[in-house]
């Protein structure tokens, strides 16, 4: 087995969805393995990722609403406050969603469904840097 590693950096600009399905098969590409599969890290408290619908982006806003309905700023019984109204709800929503993602590859592709796009959910209101490594095993 063998194993390819990189780190991206992907700038946000505030709280959504961004699509890095592209970036990370460049790396898997990049890796020269056919089989195997592609480990995604986000190295944050405050954004996750999710495998979500990428044709259609109004199922993609109709998840972030629901989220911000379940977990909503300004929540009196909040006292990580620190950083803002949105720091305690980005945390919660990190922790509710994913800081990984593990998907499968063969013939140098990976094996996403039809309608499947790999995202970057910034849960912060202001755009950060954020870190995503990316971890390519196989042969």
């Amino acid at each position: 087995m063998a194993v390819h590693q990189t780190t991206l950096s992907i700038r946000t600009s505030g709280q959504g969805t961004q699509e890095i399905t592209e970036a990370i098969a460049r790396e898997v590409t990049r890796s020269g393995l056919q089989t195997g599969v592609v480990t995604v890290f986000c190295q944050h408290t405050s954004c996750s990722l999710v495998i979500m619908e990428n044709a259609d982006p109004t199922a993609r806003h109709d998840l972030e609403a629901w989220l911000n309905r379940l977990v909503p700023e300004n929540d009196r019984h909040f006292e990580h406050t620190q950083e803002g109204p949105d720091d305690m709800p980005s945390h919660i929503k990190m922790a509710l969603t994913r800081t990984s993602e593990s998907v499968p590859f063969a013939d140098g592709r990976m094996l996403l469904g039809t309608w499947q796009g790999i995202f970057l959910w910034e849960h912060r209101r202001a755009s950060h840097t954020r870190r995503v490594v990316l971890t390519a095993i196989g042969e």
